[in-house]
């Protein structure tokens, strides 16, 4: 739940270790990040009068909230974890940056300011203080001068008036963050070295969850041109978290290595956690091997989400023998809206009558009682777990074989010989694109419930990379994903016109609705946490009568398997955790750590032929009361 995770766009395609990329024609090539760069020039800033930092000012800071790392933890050892294919860039924006291995490369770079994740209260970060000015546009910052970049560059005020020149230029390619460092992000006014005040265009509510930007290294990039988007395509950007990528080998593995000298290590909120030394990413392209690799001890980690795993496969000597653990853990943060997102720059979901038939077509309450073994709930609608902000009357659309007959007839279709709809020659039958094998039995249910329904679903199976290259491209006609989550629900980027009908955005289905794009805008720019809390859930209705989005699962909790060599704090986690081991994640990761006297022991006992009592935790603290 970091601040800046408001303008990061990451699809995530259910699992946590899934990854986007691709391999490379120089997949043999070997790099470390201690290569001496090529770099680039940099114009000296033209000296300027420097403003005096207004009277009056109200520090903040937050030095009392709980802490929620282990004091036991301790420093050591190297966790692997695998990558279904290799990522396609190493940068941070432009095209193929928003794959989810942006997860990991995000995470190492730190904010202003974060939320801490059980309270929810602003606490530091590259920031010591903050303050609000009166004119709701405004915060001030001190930075904190122990922060340096990974080179060991200090993190100056320079580095947060270059994030505005980097984020808007139109060489990196990035729409997205070119307009919203420009329509929300008015300007980064320098005090002194350590002294900043970040401006929004407007006054708003919660200003702190725009304002808290990272910073950007001018030193790195310099002035920037056309070559940026190739330049840096695989150049190993410095960062201000506690990791940095130590060396890759492209469609192999990317290396991560704690700094151990790290400025923030012994910080409040950051003490006693991001302990181990190194993190593996392995690429092994298929799941099913994933699971044999862990079964084997050479993954620390799998998801146990699917029920298959969590019951079937689990059901192994790895964890009948106490090797390793399984864990259920509920959470209480919003929800990835994942389901399936209809392209309506596709003729057939032209009408929204057929676009609601697809939906009644739909059986996913049988999906979830027959293949997710009723472990999951169902999703009503893409923004839910935002509180005040979900507008929770929405219902999803139920499998209605009389609804679709109803909407179909008054669209003017007919059903063909084979029992298929048809009109003017087309029949009803649409190509469904998904990423990953284990979704396969959900979808195949799908497809034969929606045959009764007189719906064809023809279902494509791509790598994840390939998939999501397909849906940025708007190729798709029905793109079955989900979406990362934000602090509160943000709509300009997928559901915007402004998005729409072009490559590179995020509004896959194609929405172009000036009602829509009006009260989207109105929330945008409004003031008032009421009004923007009763605009949210008009926006959310209004999204609902659109019918280009079918929405599927939510899993409020994390369920995985670890190797007991793995420990975890008292609490095993926070209110916002997405995994229980993220080694990365600012907010909630990198609580986790290596017991070297465990791997030793659990090594020799396996050998032996030894076990010890299997365990399975439950831990319902965080459940949200709705789902009692």
């Amino acid at each position: 739940m970091k601040i800046t995770k408001q303008v990061c766009l990451v699809a995530v395609i259910w699992m946590f270790l899934l990854s986007s990329g691709c391999t490379d024609s120089d997949s043999s090539t070997h790099k470390k990040a201690g290569d001496p760069p090529k770099v680039p020039s940099v114009q000296p800033a033209t000296a300027v009068p420097r403003p005096t930092l207004p009277s009056g000012i109200h520090w903040e800071t937050n030095d009392h909230d709980p802490v929620f790392a282990s004091p036991l933890a301790v420093k050591g050892g190297t966790f692997h974890t695998a990558l279904l294919s290799f990522p396609r860039t190493f940068r941070l924006v432009g095209p193929d940056s928003n794959g989810s291995f942006a997860g990991p490369l995000r995470a190492n770079n730190l904010s202003l300011i974060n939320i801490h994740p059980n309270t929810g209260h602003i606490i530091p970060e590259l920031a010591t203080h903050w303050a609000f000015d009166p004119d709701k546009k405004t915060m001030y910052f001190k930075l904190n001068p122990l922060a340096r970049w990974s080179d060991n560059v200090p993190v100056t005020a320079a580095d947060y008036v270059y994030t505005l020149e980097f984020m808007r230029s139109p060489h990196i390619i990035a729409p997205f963050y070119n307009d919203y460092y420009t329509r929300e992000i008015e300007s980064v006014v320098v005090y002194d070295d350590y002294t900043i005040a970040v401006k929004s265009t407007k006054a708003m509510p919660e200003l702190y969850l725009r304002l808290g930007i990272s910073p950007t290294p001018r030193h790195f990039f310099g002035t920037l041109d056309d070559t940026f988007v190739e330049g840096f395509n695989w150049r190993i950007i410095p960062n201000t978290g506690p990791y940095q990528i130590s060396e890759f080998k492209k469609g192999k593995r990317v290396r991560f290595e704690r700094k151990k000298q790290w400025w923030a290590k012994d910080l409040r909120y950051f003490k006693n956690r991001f302990n181990l030394d190194a993190v593996v990413f392995n690429v092994i392209r298929d799941y099913n091997m994933i699971w044999e690799y862990f079964k084997k001890g050479e993954i620390d980690v799998f998801d146990l989400t699917m029920p298959k795993y969590w019951y079937d496969r689990a059901d192994t000597r790895v964890f009948n023998r106490g090797y390793a653990k399984k864990i259920w853990f509920f959470n209480d943060t919003p929800v990835s809206a994942m389901g399936m997102w209809l392209n309506q720059d596709k003729e057939i979901f032209a009408d929204p009558r057929v676009r609601m038939a697809f939906a009644h077509a739909m059986n996913v309450d049988k999906v979830i009682k027959e293949v997710l073994r009723g472990d999951y709930y169902r999703l009503a609608q893409a923004f839910m777990g935002y509180g005040e902000y979900t507008n929770n009357d929405i219902r999803p659309r139920a499998f209605n074989i009389d609804k679709v007959e109803s909407l179909m007839t008054e669209a003017g279709w007919q059903r063909g010989p084979d029992g298929i709809w048809q009109k003017q020659g087309r029949r009803f039958s649409i190509e469904v694109t998904y990423g990953f094998d284990e979704h396969t039995p959900r979808l195949v249910v799908l497809k034969e419930e929606a045959l009764k329904a007189g719906v064809e679903l023809v279902l494509q199976k791509l790598d994840s990379t390939a998939a999501f290259k397909k849906f940025l491209e708007k190729k798709h006609e029905v793109a079955w994903m989900g979406w990362s989550t934000n602090l509160r629900p943000s709509y300009w980027q997928g559901w915007h016109s402004d998005n729409a009908h072009k490559t590179q955005t995020n509004n896959i289905t194609n929405t172009d609705d000036p009602e829509l794009d009006r009260l989207i805008d109105q929330y945008r720019s409004s003031l008032s946490e009421t009004e923007r809390k009763s605009l949210s859930r008009t926006i959310q209705q209004k999204i609902h009568d659109q019918a280009a989005f079918v929405p599927t699962f939510m899993v409020p909790y994390v369920r995985q398997g670890f190797w007991r060599w793995l420990q975890l704090p008292e609490s095993h986690g926070t209110r916002v955790s997405g995994s229980l081991f993220d080694p990365f994640d600012s907010t909630y990761g990198g609580l986790f750590w290596f017991d070297k006297t465990l791997y030793d022991t659990t090594r020799a006992a396996m050998k032996d032929g030894r076990s010890f009592e299997p365990e399975t935790i439950m831990d319902r603290t965080f459940k949200p009361e709705a789902l009692n």
